[in-house]
């Protein structure tokens, strides 16, 4: 079974070139409150879509996470690529204001059965072929801490989309996929995040999975929803290995620095 290997390298200021192959990124901000670290990922990321009213957040909050910058240099340099959702959310002056700067603006509310982030998933799938599949990977910025069926639906896109990587982060965790094609190496990076952790199967159990590197490993464990769930973990070592015979979800805490 092909091995796949996952790096959080992008929350670091800037991605080591180690000799494995690089990712390319694009970032999608949903309409829940900026990580901290939003500048960061922009920074990293070729394409940036905001889903409907993500945008708010970039107008509102990203100057608030650059302090020291002029507000208008602010809005003017983090300007998105595409929005796109359903426009129930984003005000019409942001909407204004972006379209004057030359953003691609999609109006999907005639699909009210997708979720404004399939949407932009989809977006990135179909209208980027330049993009090489296999070394895309989405960010997902705001995809936790609010409402509980927003984020459950923002889990369900990841099984939706599991055969493209995709990162779901806010400011406390991540959340990325483990699909049962592959065995998974997950490398650690300290100074960004862990211990805590977590192996969740959601949607269907898991007859064996077996993990090395956590504090309490798994050794062919069957795990399901009113039964075991390897959630509270702790990471020992600095690369996590994980087989297993369903789809799992990986989370993992992000520390917050001075």
């Amino acid at each position: 079974m092909e091995l796949m290997s996952h790096s959080s390298t992008f929350l670091l200021p800037s991605i080591p070139v180690d000799g494995s192959p690089s990712l390319t990124y694009a970032l999608v901000v949903l309409n829940q409150r900026l990580p901290r670290f939003t500048p960061l990922l922009w920074k990293h990321s070729q394409l940036r879509i905001c889903a409907d009213g993500g945008a708010n957040r970039i107008y509102d909050e990203m100057p608030k996470l650059l302090p020291d910058e002029d507000v208008v240099d602010v809005r003017n340099r983090y300007k998105p690529d595409v929005i796109k959702g359903d426009m129930d959310s984003i005000r019409t002056e942001v909407v204004n204001f972006y379209l004057g700067m030359g953003t691609k603006v999609q109006n999907e509310s005639h699909d009210q059965d997708t979720t404004d982030l399939h949407k932009c998933v989809s977006y990135i799938r179909d209208s980027t072929p330049e993009l090489q599949k296999s070394s895309l990977c989405i960010l997902v910025a705001g995809a936790m801490g609010g409402r509980f069926d927003h984020e459950i639906g923002n889990i369900n896109v990841l099984y939706r989309f599991s055969e493209l990587r995709m990162v779901l982060l806010s400011d406390d965790c991540l959340i990325h996929l483990l699909p049962r094609t592959h065995h998974h190496e997950i490398h650690i990076l300290p100074s960004v995040e862990g211990p805590h952790c977590g192996l969740i199967p959601i949607g269907m159990p898991t007859a064996k999975t077996t993990t090395t590197g956590l504090q309490w490993d798994l050794n062919d464990t069957e795990m399901r929803f009113g039964g075991l769930i390897s959630t509270s973990n702790l990471t020992r070592e600095k690369k996590i290995t994980v087989r297993s015979d369903s789809d799992l979800i990986w989370t993992i805490s992000i520390k917050k620095l001075e």
